[in-house]
């Protein structure tokens, strides 16, 4: 019979079943997880998908195109320009690309993860339950980290076949029709589809943690994040128009 997660029960879930929990069960999941706090063997996992999946992506030559058209085309968003000299610069550095994009996550996944567990005790916590809910918080965050590593998963594969590196779950897959150097479209663009059910995870993780109702956190979220992407379409706009 398949692992199920089953909060208080005698035996805690394995890995394996607290990785499909947050992506089919993540209420059940995270009552699983904070209840019995681990974070290491998720963050592993996490770090080795992302890594191995940049590492493999790079390593072709699309992967290495890939990269340096995406590096001319953030420069250009913000109305600058890449000479032939830096664009030599950028096709020399490519061949390092798998080495140095592996090694990012290692370094980003669990720095981000301590980030947010900080940034989410300090901002839900009361000062006496600070210190008791650092553990569970921080599996929490570190369990949410699995639907940006399926966004990866999903991605990196059509990103081979576009022969490109660009998220292809944003809200601008959905409006082909914008004029790719308008605000509307800069907006849409970032915004990830994927980014949004790892915020939703997130909030019902910490609404387990803290009792609190999940929609009014993802809520909460999900208006800060559309807030960093209108701020990032109005500094594209503005620099592309000057």
């Amino acid at each position: 019979m398949p692992e199920t997660i089953a909060p208080g029960s005698g035996r805690p879930a394995g890995l394996a079943a607290r990785v499909r929990g947050v992506l089919t069960s993540p209420g059940a999941t995270y009552e699983q997880v904070a209840a019995r706090p681990r974070a290491l063997g998720v963050l592993a996992l996490v770090v080795l998908v992302m890594a191995a999946g940049y590492l493999i992506f790079f390593s072709t030559e699309v992967g290495r195109e890939a990269l340096v058209d995406q590096e001319i085309r953030w420069v250009e968003s913000f109305g600058g320009t890449v000479s032939d000299a830096q664009y030599a610069r950028l096709e020399a550095l490519a061949p390092a690309a798998p080495w140095f994009m592996a090694a990012a996550p290692v370094v980003l996944v669990p720095a981000g993860t301590l980030l947010v567990a900080a940034a989410a005790v300090v901002l839900l916590g009361t000062r006496r339950a600070r210190r008791d809910r650092w553990r569970p918080t921080f599996a929490v965050v570190a369990h949410s980290t699995v639907v940006l590593a399926l966004q990866q998963a999903v991605g990196l594969p059509l990103d081979y076949a576009r022969q490109t590196w660009s998220t292809p779950a944003t809200l601008s897959s959905l409006l082909p029709m914008l004029d790719e150097n308008s605000f509307a479209a800069h907006l849409v663009g970032s915004i990830g589809l994927f980014q949004f059910w790892w915020l939703v995870s997130l909030a019902v993780g910490l609404g387990v943690v803290y009792r609190r109702p999940a929609a009014p956190l993802a809520a909460r979220f999900a208006l800060v994040y559309v807030g960093a992407a209108v701020a990032l379409a109005v500094a594209k706009a503005l620099l592309a128009g000057a």
